[in-house]
């Protein structure tokens, strides 16, 4: 306003003073400036405020998505890393059950292989006794051919022919009885 009685002021007494006229700071210039700058804050006051407010708006909204993800994702890091502690104890808990069923493993591999003995051992004692059994029964037989041959061999060297001739009559006899 004091600008404006000035410019008024030296209209009225018919010049414009020095300082309003200096060259590079002409008054006009900056009055000028000011009246654009007020029409145009008039102008763009509204639109301007519905942006800053619309802008303001979407911020928030974008913090508070960024907040609504961060707390996602320390929760997902929370799960994460329950999930590795339980990974160590699973991992535990694994290598214990297989501990436990090698051991298991070992143990029936152990009982099949002293059953698989067992069974070995009754199958060799039978083929023995069998192998036994066909030893005697062979030897049995050899002897009996042995006594065989060695009683004809005596038979031969001890029975002469009137004992032969004896031992014949004596046959027919005994068999003549038997036929009556």
């Amino acid at each position: 306003m004091f600008v404006t009685l000035l410019v008024f002021e030296a209209l009225e007494e018919g010049g414009i003073p020095w300082w309003m006229n200096y060259p590079g700071l002409e008054l006009w210039k900056f009055v000028n400036l000011f009246v654009f700058l007020g029409f145009g804050i008039y102008l763009l006051r509204r639109p301007l405020s519905d942006a800053l407010h619309n802008r303001r708006e979407q911020i928030k909204r974008e913090l508070i998505k960024a907040r609504e993800e961060r707390d996602a994702a320390l929760a997902k890091l929370a799960e994460v890393e329950g999930r590795l502690v339980n990974l160590a104890a699973a991992v535990d808990a694994i290598r214990e059950k297989a501990k436990a069923e090698a051991a298991a493993e070992r143990l029936r591999i152990l009982r099949a292989t002293e059953m698989e003995m067992s069974k070995l051992r009754e199958d060799a004692r039978r083929e023995i006794e069998i192998a036994g059994k066909a030893a005697r029964q062979e030897l049995r037989a050899f002897a009996a051919a042995e006594s065989v041959r060695m009683a004809e061999e005596l038979i031969r060297r001890e029975i002469r022919p009137e004992d032969d001739t004896r031992m014949i009559s004596e046959s027919v006899e005994e068999l003549g009885r038997v036929a009556s």
